[in-house]
This record gives C-alpha cells, structure tokens and sequence, in this order.
C-alpha cells in the first residue's frame, strides 16, 4: 500500500504529524501529536489526523507514539477513532471496573496462582519454546480483533520490551512455488495448545477443557483494507494444519513460523512511561516479554482491542468456528 507522503529519506509528513520508519518492513514512531488532546471533551482528532494515523498503521503494521497522557477515557475515546472497542467478558481484579473495555495486562500476574503456579512457572508452561511465545490477540476466536493499542503506566526501567512480526512481508518473503502452496492450506487455532501440563492434576488443563476455543482459519488471509496476503500463523495458537498429516504439519508450521520471525520482519520497542502501541492485529504476531519477570520491577499496561471481521482466504472462503466462539460475540 502506498500513502502518497513518502520522501526518499522514509519520513512522512501528513496533517501536521510525522512518521519515522522504525525498521526496513514494519514499525514507526510518530511524532507530532497529543492524543489526549480534545479526546475526552468529545472533539477528539480531526478526521484528517485520524486519516495519517490508520495509513501509517496499514502501511507499517505497528505505529508508537511517545510520552502521551492518555487516561482511561481518553484510551477509550483515542479507541472510538479507528473501530469500535470490544468489552471482554473475563478480567482480572486490576482492570478499572468502570471502563470495561480496557484489559489491565497485570492480570496476567494473577492466573498462574489462580491455577496453583507462581509467574514463572506459569511462563515457562504457556511457553516452552521461543516460537510457542509468538502471537496474534486472541487468535483462536473466529473473529479476532483487528487491532490492539497498548499504553503503558509503569514500566521497569529495563527489561520488557515487546516485538512484533510483519507477516504479510513473511509471505511475500516466501518463494513462489511455497506461497503457491500455502495460499490452499488452513489451520486449526486453539487456546491453550502450547501450554505444557504439569504432572498429574492440572488445574488449568481442567479450565482449557471446560472453555474450550478454537477455530479453522486460512493460514494465508486476505487483508480486508490493504488486499494484501498474510501469512496467518502464529506459535500460541496454530495446532495443526487441516488435511496433512501431524508430522508434515510440524514440519510446515515449523518453517512458516521461522519465517514469520525472521529479524528482518521483526521490531522490537522500549517501553517508556506514557508510550502507547498501536498495531495491526491481522497482520502481526508479537513476542511479550520474558526478562522482567525474576526482577521484581512492576510493569502495567493498559489494552484495547477494536472489534475485527471473520478472516477470509485466497480462495474466497471465511473462517470457521470449531468451538466456544462466535463472531461479536465477547
């Protein structure tokens, strides 16, 4: 996709704010704007700001924003710009139970002794491997949300950095006879796939078999603004890929997701008090931290996920759910 702004050095400058490429395919810092300002007095960003905004987000699939005052309402609001945001149902104690569409990622801190495991086992069993920690936001719903901004309140003053991955520059990255190949394929996506049980009673295996999410997406979609063709997999969620068998499904998703996190494709950002990221959800997979954990240093964030479509494939065919979702449905 092309803005029309661009100049030879990457900068862009439209309706008084700049975009700096933070990587050769994805991520960019702008500079230039206040998004608190107006927001919660309901005049909020002019249309042609919201307008740089969302082109520099289709263009670079993550955008951040530095040193911003938002508040809850004016996270919500800053929200209200670009779609609609989702409510979800079940949220920890340190979400603020007056804006119910922001998720408080310190709840993460409460579910592994919800089910009997400090933080650190509850990482190492959610992600045994490097490539298990990569994914989308709520990948295994049939219609997972189109995009995430993410503003951080505190912050270690080292440590916890995010990545992201650009997966329609991994398929184009692909050769043509692969792309060729994986553009027919699709995949089963289920909560709770690369979570490694404990011995003997496991409280949250019981939990995954009680709320059990999952459902069949194409493993290359269509992007529903760009056109563009993304490499949909991710390592949290992708169990199997339908009609093969389960070794040359490994074996595939083994090389789609290698692909997938190639340095080049990646970006990776510091947080700072007041940051706040803004990416593409059907077009990104990213990589959550795990070196601040042993350092006893808080960290919190605050998320909110817009409403996204049904994922829909090359060949024209949507997403099916399997079990326990429906699209709208939070």
């Amino acid at each position: 996709m092309t803005t029309g702004w661009d100049t030879d050095d990457g900068l862009v400058r439209a309706a008084g704010i700049e975009v700096h490429p933070a990587a050769g395919h994805i991520g960019a810092d702008i500079t230039g704007i206040d998004l608190a300002d107006g927001l919660t007095l309901g005049d909020g960003l002019d249309d042609a700001r919201t307008a740089a905004i969302r082109a520099a987000v289709l263009r670079w699939k993550v955008v951040f924003f530095r040193g911003q005052r938002l508040d809850h309402a004016g996270h919500v609001a800053f929200a209200r710009r670009f779609g609609e945001p989702v409510a979800p149902r079940k949220r920890g104690g340190a979400s603020p139970p007056d804006f119910p569409e922001i998720e408080t990622t310190a709840d993460r801190l409460e579910l592994g002794g919800k089910f009997g495991m400090d933080h650190d086992e509850w990482l190492r069993r959610r992600r045994p491997t490097l490539l298990r920690g990569w994914h989308c936001d709520h990948g295994a719903r049939v219609d997972p949300p189109a995009a995430t901004i993410l503003r951080a309140e505190t912050v270690p003053p080292y440590g916890g950095d995010t990545t992201w991955a650009n997966l329609a520059a991994a398929y184009a990255g692909l050769s043509a006879p692969v792309r060729r190949f994986v553009d027919g394929l699709r995949a089963e996506h289920r909560l709770g796939v690369g979570y490694q049980p404990r011995p003997g009673d496991d409280a949250y295996v019981r939990h995954l078999l009680d709320h059990q999410v999952a459902s069949l997406h194409p493993l290359v979609r269509v992007h529903p603004e760009t056109g563009e063709r993304v490499l949909y997999v991710n390592g949290y969620y992708v169990e199997q890929i339908a009609d093969v068998s389960r070794a040359e499904s490994r074996a595939l998703l083994d090389m789609l997701l290698e692909q997938a996190v190639r340095p080049e494709y990646t970006v990776r950002f510091r947080w700072e008090p007041g940051s706040v990221a803004f990416w593409d959800n059907r077009a990104t997979i990213h990589l959550a931290p795990s070196d601040n954990a042993h350092l006893g240093l808080p960290r919190t964030m605050h998320r909110v996920m817009l409403a996204g479509d049904v994922p829909v494939g090359v060949d024209g065919k949507p997403s099916e759910p399997v079990t326990g979702t429906e699209p709208g449905r939070w």
